[in-house]
């Protein structure tokens, strides 16, 4: 199925950065639970907090060591899928899922309070963006993916500006949150189409433009990072990425990611603007109802 049967075990599911989510998860239990309790911490994290935080791993699990993210280096679409589960889907979790009194510890450490102005909405939505963008121009794509230790440092940055971007709509302290309602239903849209023209440019390509995903040399080089064994033997066993493409050929491949990617970007923005629209008419409705006995 997909193609996955030319894997082994470790290949599809990357025993080693399961154990190292399991290992953060555990610490988050323990860090929650025990450590919170024995300093004296009255804030509680809420069940759903906890579920929201391993809801989040398991999604950023799957799209940077499960078969999503195999499948992301011999289908263009299920890369795209990798990205919008790593920084559109698993980043507001993450963020809710870790209680107040972390955030704030961490948000005043003198370093980070250093790179502070990161955070402010316009420089984070155009940090994220360009560097999405800047990605997926086709050179840098094909030479980070070529390149290991680049694929993982700039996945790494990717990341960090994906809680930035996510910050200004979730921030994990409410007593600092200064956003207007207003303020974040620009935001949610200045975001959505900031992402446009590098999803456009990939859509509406008239060729394929990544070697990764339609020159069989470069994908088996790129190979050589995510599969166990030799890759000039894979590649003379399937002839090249084409071969697990469920789609007719690499440019239509591209089509639909490029596709697949806004669509879940439009998705999830707009389960976030329904929020922050019902949490700005709910926050209206109660500041009427204060006023309203005052006159009377």
């Amino acid at each position: 199925m997909l193609g996955l049967e030319y894997f082994s075990f470790e290949d599809v599911w990357s025993p080693l950065f399961l154990a190292l989510m399991l290992i953060l998860t555990a610490l988050y239990f323990v860090l929650v639970g025990p450590l919170a309790y024995g300093a004296g911490i009255a804030e509680k994290t809420t069940s759903r907090q906890k579920v929201m935080f391993v809801c989040g791993m398991f999604i950023l699990y799957m799209a940077q060591g499960g078969p999503i993210s195999l499948l992301g280096h011999t289908m263009f679409t299920f890369h795209m899928i990798s990205m919008a589960l790593s920084y559109i889907a698993a980043p507001p979790l993450l963020m809710r899922g870790i209680p107040s009194w972390v955030w704030r510890k961490v948000l005043d450490y003198p370093l980070i309070r250093f790179f502070s102005f990161l955070g402010k909405p316009i420089v984070a939505a155009l940090l994220f963006n360009g560097l999405f963008s800047v990605y997926h121009i086709p050179v840098v794509h094909d030479y980070v993916m070529l390149n290991f230790a680049v694929h993982r440092l700039y996945y790494i940055v990717l990341f960090i500006a994906s809680l930035l971007m996510w910050g200004s709509l979730v921030h994990p302290v409410p007593e600092r949150d200064r956003g207007s309602s207003l303020a974040k239903i620009g935001f949610i849209f200045l975001n959505m189409v900031l992402l446009t023209p590098a999803c456009g440019l990939i859509i509406f390509a008239s060729e394929p433009l990544f070697a990764t995903y339609s020159d069989p040399n470069v994908w088996a080089a790129a190979m050589g990072y995510c599969y166990s064994g030799d890759p000039q033997i894979l590649l003379q066993s399937v002839g090249g990425p084409s071969y697990f493409n469920l789609l007719p050929n690499a440019q239509q491949d591209q089509q639909v990611g490029g596709v697949i990617m806004k669509m879940i970007q439009e998705l999830i923005f707009g389960i976030m603007l329904a929020y922050v629209f019902f949490q700005w008419y709910k926050k209206e409705r109660l500041e009427e109802e204060e006023i309203i006995p005052n006159v009377s």
